[in-house]
């Protein structure tokens, strides 16, 4: 699971696990009152005895929300902190940072502009406030100039989570960062001087489990990009509804196209499922390894963002064999996500570069397929079914999404559980939706295990949601129509709570 201190998180993981917290009762107000606690300790460590004189150059995001909440502790501990807002209080983001600005701006003397290098030279320490984790462009005014007249004072720096330019050569170099909760990957080492992590009380819980934080992983179209990820499904033969659901699974959750490869026995039962489908038929019945050069040269021709290889093709050993060579071929040039009966075809490790992050392996076995293919048997308690799992995935050099109740999502080194799902969700072709899901994200540039927290917990909310109207009479084709509601109130979710 996720702990802090274990290894650098990302913004968009930070992000995520305090919009869990929040959606287990912990409030924002609570998060950003530990946090500013934690910065005023911390800048005692590094000030004169009180009345010390401090300074805050704050933004008006959380991270400034964390410094202007300093700001209080330490003027109650006898320090005289002064601040500078660099954006009008009009423009301060959460209600939580305005709370805490409204709370000193009557007693701590504030300037709304950014402050001078005279200004900061004669203070024994600054507190960065300015961005944090919300670091997502080169610095701009008047965030920029607030970062230059820092550095030309020459005061010693206090940065709040994240240095602001960090990877900025004109950036911030503080002598000190206090990261909240983890020390942050977006973070060098060599620039964000002595790192001190403290915790600002979200609990065990968001850590372990999914939640609507996930939403946070989506990466939504601009308007300068539209619609990203075209990917392509290598899918079935005996059946055709499996490939199909999995391409509007995709389709639904994001990606621009999604191709089906099927056989000619299959491909036109599969079109028949929905025009918005590009289907291409291929060899005969079923997948035979006298397809597999048509496939392969296709797929590298046609060169999509993410692969899917399983779905409904089938068992029959010539089909397996089929499957084992163009995973064989595939595997760490493209995402790739392996689902049913592909996952008998699943390439041996040493086939599998160990540092896949750019172009992953994904693989998302059921409870049976779990105990035939990894070896984790379903009789086992959670805690050793979780263990055991994130074993198989670092021999593997993979993340697996084992289905179950809860789903265990790990790539290894990080485990986390999804228990958000309804019990009618267990229906013929959950699993499709579920991969093509997954596939999705994949192509449209989400990390693997982003992908897969995110696709687990977006299609348990849909099922959830239909199940309140359809109950027991749901189906896996409800559950596609009803994930572009749940995207739509997840974001809105974790938008309003900042």
């Amino acid at each position: 699971m996720w702990a802090a201190g274990t290894r650098p998180l990302s913004a968009a993981e930070i992000s995520v696990v305090e919009q869990n917290a929040v959606a287990l009762g912990v409030s924002l107000d609570a998060l950003m009152e530990h946090a500013g606690r934690a910065v005023a300790e911390e800048a005692t460590r590094h000030l004169p005895a009180a009345p010390a004189r401090v300074g805050v150059v704050a933004g008006p995001g959380n991270n400034g929300g964390d410094g202007t909440c300093a700001a209080f502790y330490l003027r109650q501990w006898g320090f005289q902190p002064e601040l500078w807002l660099v954006r009008p209080p009009g423009e301060i983001r959460s209600r939580s940072a305005r709370r805490c600005y409204e709370r000193i701006e009557r007693t701590v003397p504030v300037h709304l502009r950014v402050p001078s290098p005279d200004e900061l030279r004669a203070l024994p320490l600054v507190i960065d406030a300015l961005l944090g984790t919300g670091q997502s462009s080169p610095l701009r005014p008047p965030i920029r100039d607030a970062v230059e007249a820092i550095r030309q004072s020459g005061a010693p720096v206090l940065a709040i989570d994240l240095p602001t330019g960090a990877r900025d050569p004109d950036g911030l170099h503080p002598e000190w960062t206090v990261a909240l909760t983890a020390v942050k990957e977006e973070m060098d080492p060599a620039t964000a001087g002595e790192v001190t992590v403290r915790g600002i009380g979200i609990p065990e819980e968001a850590w372990r489990r999914t939640g609507p934080g996930e939403f946070r992983f989506f990466r939504a179209p601009t308007a300068t990009r539209g619609r990203s990820g075209r990917l392509i499904v290598i899918g079935g033969g005996p059946y055709a509804g499996a490939p199909a659901l999995a391409g509007l699974a995709a389709l639904r959750s994001g990606a621009e196209r999604a191709t089906i490869l099927a056989p000619e026995g299959a491909a036109e039962r599969v079109q028949a499922f929905a025009p918005d489908l590009v289907v291409r038929p291929v060899g005969a019945d079923r997948f035979r390894e006298t397809d597999v050069a048509e496939i392969v040269a296709f797929v590298r021709e046609a060169a999509p963002r993410a692969v899917a290889v399983g779905m409904g093709a089938g068992a029959h050993p010539e089909t397996v064999a089929a499957l084992r060579a163009i995973e064989h071929e595939l595997v760490g040039t493209v995402p790739l996500l392996v689902d049913a009966d592909g996952l008998l075809a699943l390439p041996p490790p040493d086939r599998v570069p160990e540092d896949g992050a750019a172009r992953p392996l994904v693989a998302t076995p059921n409870a049976g397929e779990l105990e035939r293919i990894f070896a984790v048997p379903a009789a086992v308690g959670a805690a050793e079914r979780a263990e055991r799992v994130a074993a198989a995935a670092r021999d593997r050099h993979l993340v697996l999404l084992a289905k179950g109740d809860p789903d265990v999502l790990t790539d290894g080194a990080v485990v986390c559980e999804n228990a958000h799902h309804h019990p009618a969700m267990t229906v013929g072709g959950a699993g499709d939706v579920l991969g093509g899901v997954v596939a999705s994200l994949l192509a449209q540039g989400v990390p693997a295990l982003h992908a897969a927290r995110l696709g687990a917990y977006w299609v348990g909310e849909a099922g959830l949601r239909v199940a309140a109207r359809k109950s027991y009479g749901l189906l896996a084709s409800d559950v596609i129509d009803e994930l572009p509601a749940a995207l739509a109130a997840g974001r809105e979710r974790v938008a309003d709570a900042g």
